[in-house]
């Protein structure tokens, strides 16, 4: 029986994307993105923010770049993947990443004292990147 390697995750970045180039010419973008979680511990309203580390590929990479900011949120789907590798002095290193394969930007930009209406012009994508918009499951 195969494996299932599948990550859906709804959050804000935490930093503008890095957007680098392969010796091929193959775009990749890199960021961080926080989901928050919100829950009530002995009375108290608590809340719990989880970082990940996202990669994306190819024009996926190129739009996210174009369209993410940091504070916007974005709806992505990817999977998990762990990569290593040795550091100079000889040490194996791990860096645990989701790369991203489908991408939907989510309302706007945040900003102090202004509501988030979503509204960026004709030139934003309205459909996914990278992928099917009848594969949300809300």
């Amino acid at each position: 029986m195969a494996g299932v390697n599948k990550v859906i995750l709804v959050g804000n970045l935490g930093k503008d994307p890095e957007l680098r180039y392969t010796p091929g010419g193959q775009a990749v973008a890199t960021f961080s993105l926080a989901t928050t979680e919100r829950f009530n511990k002995d009375g108290q309203k608590q809340e719990k923010t989880e970082w990940h580390n996202i990669v994306a590929f190819g024009k996926t990479a190129e739009l996210i770049n174009q369209y993410l900011k940091k504070g916007r949120s974005c709806y992505l789907e990817g999977k998990i993947q762990t990569r290593s590798w040795d550091d100079k002095e000889g040490v194996k290193k791990y860096k645990t990443e989701i790369v991203v394969n489908i991408v939907q930007f989510l309302g706007g930009e945040k900003r102090e004292n202004t509501s988030n209406t979503g509204d960026f012009g004709q030139d934003e994508p309205s459909q996914p990147v990278g992928g099917v918009s009848d594969d949300l499951p809300f």
